[in-house]
């Protein structure tokens, strides 16, 4: 358990939602800034425990617990991108945790010590504590389905109690085959994620997880904002460990970025 945090006043540490960009994004001053001003403003952890959109594996496999080379898990950018380095701890002991909690239930635990973070990971990381000093396990999706993610992220909740800050990495939009990327970052966002955006923005206020669990058929343009629920999904996890108290959630980052919803929820 860790001492009472003067700026939260709890030992609770939050849980978190948020988009993170691609590469470029460590070339937007804005966002990096944002970020950047939200882990100040927050307790600090004892680790990190992420979940990114590239990562999915059945059943939950735990990420490498020592210091191993990053995941450089895209294409066709200059090469400094791929130059970038991240070399945060690991964090054995937390994945100990995590199957104690998982592995004594009908949610298998797999390894795989090799997989260093994705871009899903340490691009955001590097913005939010850049000195790579805060231990960080990454655990990969098992599934896309709300519910069973939802279920994994309620049974790691525990975790928030030992100062464990779990982090779901996404994107709140994502369809690139329906946004311009030669506009710009700062281009008019399309109707369908603006409405999306406001759905979730709302439905996450007010404490509506049913709503967001069935956010297929709730959400307005989900079928645009989502052809595919990858970056959607850590949302669910996030969901579930903040599920006792979803209604303080509250948006840290909103706006968007080449038309995608980058906003950033906070619960707790």
């Amino acid at each position: 358990m860790t001492d009472a945090d003067p700026r939260t006043g709890t030992d609770r540490m939050p849980v978190l939602y948020f988009g993170h960009g691609a590469p470029p994004l460590a070339d937007d001053a804005l966002w990096t800034g944002q970020l950047a001003g939200w882990s100040a403003d927050l307790p600090r952890p004892t680790a990190v425990l992420i979940v990114s959109a590239h990562w999915e594996a059945a059943p939950v496999t735990l990420g490498a617990t020592s210091t191993v080379p990053l995941v450089y898990d895209f294409w066709g950018f200059p090469r400094r991108y791929y130059e970038v380095t991240y070399p945060a701890p690991g964090a054995p002991a937390l994945a100990a945790s995590v199957r104690a909690l998982l592995g004594g239930s009908a949610i298998p635990v797999a390894e795989d010590p090799g997989r260093g973070l994705d871009h899903g990971a340490y691009v955001p990381l590097k913005q939010m504590y850049p000195d790579a000093d805060v231990p960080v396990l990454q655990i990969s999706m098992p599934t896309l389905d709300p519910r069973d993610l939802f279920e994994v992220g309620r049974r790691l909740a525990p975790l928030r109690d030992e100062g464990v800050l779990i982090m779901g990495s996404g994107f709140l939009t994502h369809n690139l085959s329906c946004v311009d990327m030669s506009q710009g970052p700062g281009y008019q966002p399309p109707s369908w994620s603006v409405e999306f955006d406001d759905w979730a923005g709302r439905a996450a206020h007010s404490g509506d997880v049913d709503a967001l669990l069935d956010w297929r058929v709730k959400a307005p343009a989900a079928d645009i904002a989502h052809p595919r629920s990858e970056h959607l999904a850590p949302l669910f996890v996030s969901l579930g460990a903040g599920s006792t108290t979803t209604e303080t959630a509250s948006t840290v980052i909103d706006g968007f970025w080449y038309g995608l919803a980058k906003r950033a929820f906070q619960f707790g």
